[in-house]
């Protein structure tokens, strides 16, 4: 009989490295990714594609009954369907990341994908990343993780990110950017950004994402 597998979760702030590290986590494993993170995006787009304020709460909501979005995976990573559109790239603009947090600080939309993103995750065999994947979506998650790195570190990955892109951002500004979603994330009223009590916690300030990977693998292991 082959082992039972494991709901694993890893919290922390935006450019915490979270993704990356959770993708590779996923593929070392044999497991599925579940990027939490794009679902809010995803919402995100549509709002700034209907010219919706994503500081209307009222507004937002009132668009979920026609948002669908659906999960796929090429080779165990995700792709974020949009209503029938694949829309992996276009959640990760910079204008969908300045917005994000105000959309998935509404109540009714964490509500609305919460629900979506326990039912993919039950079976196991999942690793999930998020803001509060081992509070509030996995709370009872077999192994719980929080990265986090110090600011200069965040700024220079998120900038790395945008340049894949061509968008370029000076470092400064990414800096203050990051800052302020740290303090919105951690003050919010829905979800906010916490650490687990039962989570460990790893700064990966110094760590390739490979380090990392091998680190979790050996904490799980152990």
């Amino acid at each position: 009989m082959s082992a039972r597998k494991l709901i694993i979760t890893l919290d922390g702030p935006a450019g915490s490295g979270k993704s990356t590290t959770a993708k590779q986590l996923a593929q070392r494993l044999g497991y599925a990714y579940l990027d939490t993170g794009a679902m809010y995006r995803a919402i995100t787009l549509m709002v700034l594609s209907r010219n919706v304020n994503p500081s209307i709460p009222a507004d937002v909501v009132s668009l979920l009954p026609e948002i669908k979005i659906e999960l796929t995976y090429i080779d165990g990573i995700q792709k974020t369907i949009l209503n029938g559109k694949d829309v992996s790239e276009d959640i990760r603009n910079i204008d969908v990341t300045n917005h994000v947090s105000a959309v998935s600080s509404i109540r009714e939309v964490r509500q609305f994908l919460v629900k979506q993103q326990q039912a993919i995750g039950k079976p196991g065999g999942y690793v999930i990343d998020g803001r509060d994947a081992g509070t509030v979506i996995f709370p009872d998650a077999d192994k719980k993780f929080f990265l986090t790195a110090d600011i200069e570190t965040r700024a220079r990955r998120r900038q790395k990110e945008l340049e894949a892109n061509n968008v370029i951002v000076p470092f400064n500004k990414m800096a203050e950017e990051i800052h302020a979603r740290d303090t919105f994330d951690e003050g919010r009223d829905e979800s906010p950004l916490v650490k687990p009590a039962d989570a460990m916690v790893i700064d990966n300030s110094n760590m390739t994402p490979e380090e990392q990977v091998d680190y979790i693998i050996r904490l799980i292991q152990d």
